[in-house]
């Protein structure tokens, strides 16, 4: 069976417009339910441009660094200590908001990176697979959030999706994954796709001699450990930058206290915050 675009078998929901609390519900509802939802118009233009810019500097600082051997080509990890704009996409409040509104108020930031497909390949996503190792039937841990910064066309790999799949135990056949796949072709600059990250997805093939570059979340549920150290790894100047609800979001409420004075200091300056969830 042909895939077809994902407008006719993944709701769009408008980002854009002013009723942004209904947008929230509709998009959780959404997830819930047929595990994926299109978030259209949820990043202001100007600020796509500058997180183009950024990815792309960071890219070529990473291909500097680590070399034709580094086993993640196009994937420059922890964005949020990579540019100012990359804060900034987490200081959006409604990606904010309808993460906590499928995992609970406490969500926090699991992964932070790019998936860019360099020009004429794929990456390390171009396999079936979930961004959560975990299935509990009835309970999602985990959302994917893709932001293509290029328009996503079928030419230069477009991610490939099976939103209902989130029922699944195990990996399904190609064939399987085939037949029942949505190809975000026509996903452009500004959208996202938001998942239950048990969905199975993989992107395609790059066959265009540029680069197709994309930004990517995983938000987990509060109690959960993050991939890297996020309060640690951003400079205190940057960390004073930040609004309060920014912070909660990369995780400075969820951290252990090294100290018995850390776990006895007031409520409100503990690293583990009662409540959050």
């Amino acid at each position: 069976m042909d895939v077809v675009d994902a407008m006719s078998t993944i709701r769009s929901i408008d980002f854009a417009g002013p009723a942004i609390a209904d947008a929230v519900a509709d998009a959780a509802n959404e997830v819930r339910e047929n595990g994926a939802v299109l978030l259209r118009g949820i990043v202001p233009m100007p600020l796509v441009a500058r997180l183009y810019d950024e990815l792309a500097r960071a890219t070529e600082e990473d291909a500097a660094r680590f070399g034709p051997s580094h086993p993640f080509p196009g994937m420059v990890h922890a964005l949020m200590t990579r540019g100012d704009s990359f804060l900034d996409l987490l200081g959006v409040d409604a990606i904010r908001a309808v993460c906590r509104a499928i995992l609970g108020h406490g969500a926090v930031i699991h992964a932070y990176n790019s998936s860019s497909l360099p020009p004429l390949q794929s990456n390390y996503a171009g396999r079936i697979h979930v961004d959560s190792p975990r299935h509990i039937p009835g309970y999602i841990t985990n959302l994917g959030i893709a932001f293509p910064l290029d328009e996503f066309t079928r030419e230069n790999g477009a991610m490939e999706i099976w939103p209902s799949s989130f029922h699944l135990t195990a990996t399904p056949s190609v064939e399987k994954f085939d037949a029942n796949k949505v190809v975000l072709a026509g996903l452009g600059p500004g959208d996202a796709v938001l998942s239950n990250a048990r969905c199975f997805h993989q992107s395609g093939v790059n066959t265009t001699n540029k680069w197709r570059r994309a930004v990517t979340m995983n938000i987990c549920r509060a109690y959960m450990r993050q991939q890297f150290d996020y309060p640690r790894m951003l400079a205190p100047e940057v960390v004073e930058r930040l609004s309060e609800d920014v912070r909660q979001f990369l995780g400075f409420h969820v951290r252990m206290p090294a100290s018995m004075e850390e776990f006895l200091a007031p409520p409100d300056q503990r690293p583990y915050r009662a409540g959050q969830e």
